[in-house]
């Protein structure tokens, strides 16, 4: 094994090592993706939210895939790619901020996702976990169509290692913050998965959004 191989193994211990419980990343991710729409009128409507059809199964919490790819090993994350809600925008690495929030991508890019360091990266063996706005003070930011997706929609995740992570959803939900199902959300369901995250649910000016829809996704494919 090469010097740069036992480097890489290293590196990968170490970030399992770092990693936060499920149950804790759960009220992380709910905490610290609360922005609010701005009272301008020129969304007033709201972004769409998922349709009842877009739940996945519940008896098997999984889809019907035509393949699944083997498991790749750990790379950093470029760029994510949804056709079906037009969404081609550049990712960076979030992590936790001084508050212990996971810290979102800045607000004011509205065309910008964050991958959550914490947990694998995406293709992976496990789940990742993608967030990002769904508006900020100016209006629709990256994730604002992320209700309207449907199961079959694929998602591509273009890596630093110049692999690109082909996943397929096969689910959309909101989530209430105040019951959130963070272990049916963020465990690992024994292949690489991929969770697309940002607010939903009913809307305050007071209080902001009171949920977060969620994409559930599986990979399919590798290019």
């Amino acid at each position: 094994m090469s010097v740069f191989e036992l480097s890489e193994l290293a590196e990968a211990e170490a970030r399992r090592k770092k990693r936060a419980p499920w149950g804790v990343i759960a009220l992380l991710l709910l905490t610290g993706l609360a922005l609010m729409r701005n009272g301008s009128g020129e969304f007033d409507v709201g972004p769409p939210q998922p349709a009842s059809a877009a739940a996945p199964d519940a008896r098997t919490g999984t889809g019907t895939f035509t393949a699944t790819a083997a498991p790749l090993a750990f790379s950093a994350v470029d760029r994510i790619r949804i056709p079906a809600i037009q969404v081609n925008a550049p990712v960076v690495p979030v992590g936790l901020n001084t508050d212990g929030w996971l810290g979102a991508p800045p607000p004011d890019n509205a065309n910008l996702a964050g991958w959550f360091t914490g947990a694998v990266s995406p293709g992976e063996q496990g789940t990742a976990v993608v967030v990002g706005h769904v508006d900020n003070q100016r209006g629709p930011a990256v994730f604002y169509g992320l209700g309207a997706m449907k199961k079959g929609n694929r998602v591509e995740v273009l890596r630093k290692d110049g692999k690109t992570a082909v996943f397929e959803t096969y689910g959309v939900e909101v989530f209430s913050k105040s019951s959130f199902p963070g272990d049916r959300v963020y465990s690992s369901k024994g292949a690489p998965e991929l969770r697309i995250i940002t607010c939903g649910g009913g809307f305050s000016k007071q209080n902001g959004y009171d949920g977060n829809v969620v994409v559930f996704a599986r990979l399919v494919a590798v290019n």
